[in-house]
């Protein structure tokens, strides 16, 4: 029996292992229960947005952004069938209809005030054909 990671491009290997660490670091650190559904990128916008009211400088913060795009990205591909792809080390989320979406720069996005992970979600899911 193959797991569905076993299964995904390999342009899927890291950003599937950013999002799960970031939804293991939430669960134990934060008690937020993540489940990949679009509903829950409401409290990682949430989060993002504590994190920029804090102050906290982007170097503190950068890694903890890129698993939050991550698992963003992940929820979006869950939800629309869409793939991983790489290139030049960035990741970008392709979905059917053949657009690119970067969650990852999008959680970059929402700490300087100007994104949100559940818009652009929301957006790839709505543009996405019906399966």
């Amino acid at each position: 029996m193959t797991t569905q990671a076993e299964t995904r491009p390999s342009a899927a290997a890291k950003p599937l292992r950013w999002a799960a660490d970031t939804v293991a670091t939430m669960r134990e650190g934060a008690r937020l229960r993540l489940d990949y559904s679009a509903q829950s990128l409401w409290s990682i916008d949430r989060m993002i947005e504590g994190i920029r009211r804090e102050g906290a400088p982007y170097a503190a913060v950068e890694e903890v952004l890129r698993g939050f795009g991550a698992y963003a990205g992940e929820v979006m591909a869950r939800q629309t069938g869409a793939e991983w792809w790489a290139t030049g080390g960035d990741h970008w989320i392709r979905t059917p209809d053949g657009r690119l979406w970067d969650p990852i720069d999008e959680a970059r996005r929402c700490y300087g005030g100007q994104g949100s992970l559940r818009l652009l979600c929301r957006d790839a899911v709505g543009t996405a054909p019906r399966r």
